[in-house]
């Protein structure tokens, strides 16, 4: 028995740019189609996401747009009424230390360049963290371990490697929109409180 075959249909550009965006950030220099679908059907992806619960946001001058949640974080503890699609996650220690490192690098880049794009190598990336984790007699295993952070990062869409260059990596903007000075206060907190236990465990005075 010959079954049906389903009808091919071409999808629309608006599920391109929906799909693209269910699946993460897009970006202008690698997206190319679902972004300029996206800035001409702003305003259908919006209506269209927000049935789930959710706001696309589009920055034009940095080239990126993503999405996230629509309610408020005190709906959220309320208990909302459409389910989070969207999961927060906590992310591990040092790989927050390494976004607040990577956050303030691009800043400083950014007030010192006229480029537009930074790229740090994994070396340069392993001796930013190095001050922060402990003294270790094995070098090539605390290189490894920040490896291991480096490469959560760039799993998070934070960092890109450069094709062709495994050790080369370029700060991708969208970092802009996820660690603003609130986090980045909150969490200087918690480091004066990390790195003071540091003091002590490497037998230093505390100041």
């Amino acid at each position: 028995m010959t079954l049906p075959h389903a009808e091919t249909v071409a999808p629309s550009e608006l599920s391109i740019v929906v799909v693209n965006l269910c699946k993460g950030p897009i970006y202008r220099d690698t997206h190319e189609r679902a972004w300029a679908s996206l800035l001409t059907l702003r305003n259908q992806v919006a209506d269209y996401v927000s049935v789930l619960g959710l706001q696309v946001v589009v920055d034009e001058a940095e080239g990126y747009a993503y999405l996230r949640t629509h309610l408020s974080d005190d709906a959220v503890d309320e208990g909302e009424a459409v389910p989070r699609l969207i999961a927060r996650r906590k992310l591990p220690f040092h790989v927050s230390l390494l976004l607040a490192l990577l956050r303030k690098r691009l800043a400083e880049f950014d007030a010192s360049s006229a480029e537009s794009r930074l790229v740090l190598s994994r070396d340069q990336m392993v001796e930013m963290m190095r001050l922060y984790l402990p003294e270790s007699t094995n070098d090539a295993q605390l290189v490894d371990t920040i490896g291991r952070h480096v490469n959560r990062v760039e799993e998070l869409g934070f960092l890109r490697r450069l094709r062709g260059q495994d050790d080369l990596f370029e700060v991708r903007r969208i970092i802009k929109a996820f660690v603003d000075g609130q986090w980045l206060s909150d969490f200087d907190a918690n480091l004066d409180e990390y790195l003071a236990g540091l003091r002590e465990l490497r037998g230093e005075e505390t100041r």
